[in-house]
C-alpha cells in the first residue's frame, strides 16, 4: 500500500443544510495547512452550492443518492442534483477511473447518532480507517454497509476506494454546533494521519475485529390511505440510536396516544430514529443488526 493515496477530496454540503461540511470546508480553505499532509495532496469541495445558498437539504433530489454508474451515465437525468452529480463525477472522477484516490464526505444528523463512521465496503483499507479512527474515538460508532463501488450511489465512492463518509449528531437543520463541529474535524485529522501512515509503509496496531452495525431497511412511519401520517417515534425510543430494540418494545404512538409496538421476532437496532430529513419520506428510523467487522490482509 506504499504511496497508494496521491489524491484526497474533502468534501462538505453535499446537503445543503447540513452545516457543519460546509464551514469546516471554509475552514480548512482558509487554514489549509491542518488538512495537507506530506505524502498526499488533499483538495476541498463546496459540493451543493446551490442549496447551501437556500439551506435547504437540496433543490430537486437528494445529491448523496445520484452517483451509480448508471445514473451518472444518464443524459436524460437532468435535475439540479443530478447535474451536480455528474460535474462531480467530472471533477473528482470519473467513476469508472477516478483521478481522487479517496472521498471523505461531511455530514450530520438531527438523530442521537454521535459520532458515527460510515463506510460501505469491506476493503481493508477502508476498514483500517474505521478501526483507526475508533481507537483514537472510542465513543464513535462503525455504522458498515457493504455495496459495490461502481453501483454504490454515495459521492464517496467516486472515489479509486469507496471512500469514507462521517456522520455527526445530533444538530439541527441549518444550524452549528460546536461541539458537532469539532468531532467532525478531530475525526477528519485522524483519518488524514491514518492515510498518511499507511503511505509511509508503516505497521498499525489494529484489531482483527469490532462491532458495528450493518443497515437492514428503513422504516416508514404509520399512514392512512390518504398517505397521511397517523403516528410519532415512540417516547422510550426518542434519542435511543443504537439500542436494542426487542419484540414487543414500543415503536411508534398514534396521533390519539396508541402505542404500536415492534412485531418483528428479533431484536434490532435503531439508527436515524426521528431524523428530519427523512420526513419527506414518511421515514421513521432504520433498522440496524450488529455485526462484527473483520479487518482482512491486505492482498
Amino acid at each position: 500500500m506504499k504511496n497508494a493515496i496521491k489524491q484526497v477530496a474533502i468534501t462538505g454540503g453535499t446537503h445543503g443544510n447540513e452545516l457543519t461540511g460546509v464551514y469546516l470546508i471554509k475552514h480548512w480553505s482558509s487554514c489549509p495547512e491542518e488538512v495537507q499532509r506530506d505524502s498526499f495532496a488533499t483538495e476541498l469541495h463546496l459540493t451543493n452550492p446551490s442549496a447551501n445558498q437556500q439551506v435547504r437539504r437540496y433543490i430537486d433530489q437528494d445529491l448523496n443518492r445520484q452517483f451509480n454508474i448508471q445514473d451518472l451515465n444518464n443524459p436524460e437525468l437532468d435535475g439540479c442534483e443530478q447535474q451536480r452529480a455528474k460535474a462531480l463525477n467530472t471533477l473528482l472522477g470519473p467513476k469508472e477511473d477516478p483521478r481522487v484516490d479517496f472521498v471523505i464526505d461531511l455530514h450530520t444528523t438531527t438523530a442521537n447518532m454521535g459520532m458515527s463512521l460510515v463506510f460501505n465496503t469491506s476493503d481493508p483499507f477502508v476498514v483500517g480507517m474505521a478501526f483507526y479512527i475508533k481507537q483514537k474515538m472510542p465513543h464513535a460508532t462503525l455504522f458498515f454497509h457493504p455495496s459495490d463501488r461502481l453501483e454504490d450511489n454515495f459521492l464517496t465512492s467516486v472515489g479509486r476506494f469507496n471512500g469514507f463518509l462521517i456522520e455527526a449528531g445530533p444538530v439541527a437543520q441549518g444550524l452549528l454546533n460546536y461541539q458537532v463541529y469539532s468531532e467532525t474535524r478531530t475525526a477528519v485529522m485522524h483519518a488524514l494521519d491514518y492515510l498518511e501512515k499507511v503511505n509511509a509503509g508503516g505497521t498499525l496496531d489494529l484489531p482483527r475485529q469490532m462491532s458495528g452495525y450493518q443497515f437492514i431497511e428503513k422504516i416508514r412511519l404509520p399512514e392512512d390511505s390518504t398517505g397521511e401520517i397517523t403516528a410519532m417515534v415512540h417516547p422510550n425510543l426518542q434519542d435511543k440510536d443504537y439500542h436494542p430494540i426487542n419484540p414487543g418494545d414500543p415503536l411508534f404512538i398514534t396521533l390519539a396516544g396508541e402505542t404500536i409496538p415492534y412485531q418483528g421476532d428479533t431484536t434490532v437496532y435503531g439508527a436515524f430514529i426521528n431524523e428530519a430529513a427523512y420526513y419527506d419520506q414518511h421515514i421513521g428510523l432504520s433498522f440496524m443488526r450488529e455485526v462484527d467487522i473483520t479487518l482482512n490482509d491486505v492482498n
